[in-house]
């Protein structure tokens, strides 16, 4: 076989290989009593999603617990230092912020310190949390809230809008915060008008309509990395939300983990799952 035959048929085993193995994706599954999470960790985070992998295929996930548990925002665990009785680890992964990536419920985001401490946003080596989230109106998402409140309050003390003060105090009063919600975002066009003020702000479209229909966290946005999802058992994610919480929101009985990674067929995960894989 000549050289240029040899090089050319390896050339073309590389492409092969590599094509075989942009078929396949990692899919974690995340195993509690409360039944099995399916995961996929995205591409576009590489130093996240090889992390998390890492830790996951050497078994140092197996048995931590989901420390910090908030109904309506998110689970949290994957503490391996507290498990292996560690001083806490100062490793860090770098921030990997991907702007179709956000805190709809279900996200999968490494957690991190405060950024008086971690101005980088640099993430835990370990931790992560999910999503869990409560909805949010589309008036909610789209006024500056900032701004809002000050006005809002400014407006309800002026003397012509007594009737209304009281209005709203009666609707606050009842607990009916769905209706009183809406009858205070109704006054943004008069507000605006009123102090000749901008009180309404651009939002993506696809945030917008997930964060008002299945919910999200939407104040963690851009702030910490969100590096995959869960595609299967958010249903998981709504029992471990609920459990009832000691001091520090830590659940009252422990909700320990097992961690395990496969490679799957994209295809087939498509196919059961119904995550759609971005095109190249």
């Amino acid at each position: 076989m000549n050289k240029k035959l040899k090089y050319l048929l390896l050339a073309c085993f590389v492409v092969l290989g590599n094509s075989c193995a942009n078929n396949k994706d990692y899919l974690v599954t995340i195993q509690t009593k409360f039944g099995d999470m399916k995961v996929i960790l995205f591409d576009k985070t590489p130093k996240h999603k090889n992390n998390f992998i890492k830790l996951a295929e050497s078994g140092r996930y197996d048995s931590t617990v989901f420390h910090r548990v908030i109904k309506g925002f998110m689970v949290q665990g994957g503490d391996i230092d507290a498990k292996e009785k560690n001083s806490p680890s100062k490793e860090t992964v770098p921030a990997e912020f991907v702007p179709e990536y956000y805190h709809k419920k279900g996200a999968l985001a490494a957690a991190r310190q405060s950024d008086q401490v971690n101005p980088e946003k640099a993430s835990s080596w370990c931790q992560f949390y999910i999503v869990h989230g409560d909805k949010f109106s589309k008036e909610e998402l789209t006024v500056d809230q900032n701004k809002f409140s000050a006005k809002f309050r400014q407006y309800c003390d002026l003397e012509k809008n007594a009737a209304l003060r009281e209005e709203i105090l009666n609707l606050y009063n009842t607990g009916d915060m769905k209706a009183y919600q809406k009858k205070v975002f109704s006054l943004v066009p008069e507000i605006e008008a009123e102090f000749n003020v901008v009180l309404s702000k651009s939002y993506p479209a696809e945030r917008l309509q997930d964060y008002s229909s299945i919910g999200g966290a939407p104040h963690l946005d851009d702030q910490y990395t969100v590096f995959g999802m869960v595609v299967d058992g958010l249903e998981v994610v709504d029992s471990i939300a609920v459990q009832p919480t000691s001091l520090g929101d830590k659940p009252v009985e422990d909700v320990v983990m097992k961690v395990t990674v496969e490679e799957v067929n994209k295809k087939k995960i498509t196919k059961e799952y119904g995550y759609q894989y971005p095109e190249n």
